[in-house]
């Protein structure tokens, strides 16, 4: 069963990223206080089980909040999920497409941009369908 495991907030653009237990989704904006507002790019979603696996790769261990992603979810593979709609509690995001990497990942790892181009490893990007709250350990799934 796949988990959100983090949430973050950017309260401003390139600032830092704050941790939170719980955020509020607005349809059609994306996370209350978040820099990121309206757009195609209202969430950022990375998986936690793939940024393993790039740490892995790389014989590194970096925290994911470094990918500046909005929500951290465990054990849902996001590659090729454009179009999909998915699931956190009980909101649901529209998967615009795939987050690139930005030459900030190499920043703090070299090598980390260039592995983060394979299946996906940024993560993806999404509107929000349906708001409401969503807290750390809500379910996290694909609608079929």
């Amino acid at each position: 069963m796949a988990v959100l495991h983090q949430i973050w907030i950017k309260r401003v653009h390139r600032g830092p990223m704050d941790a939170a237990n719980r955020a509020t989704l607005v349809t059609g904006r994306g996370i209350v206080g978040n820099a990121d507002q309206g757009g195609k790019r209202q969430v950022t979603i990375v998986d936690l089980e793939r940024w393993q696996e790039l740490m892995d790769l790389l014989r590194a261990d970096i925290d994911p909040r470094i990918r500046r992603a909005n929500l951290v979810i465990d054990s849902l593979d996001l590659f090729d999920s454009r179009g999909k709609t998915l699931r956190v509690g009980g909101t649901r995001l529209h998967i615009v497409g795939e987050t690139r990497p930005c030459e900030r990942m190499d920043e703090a790892l070299p090598g980390l941009q260039t592995s983060m181009r394979d299946r996906w490893g940024g993560g993806v990007f999404a509107e929000v369908v349906t708001g409401g709250e969503i807290a750390i350990g809500d379910q996290v799934g694909f609608d079929l």
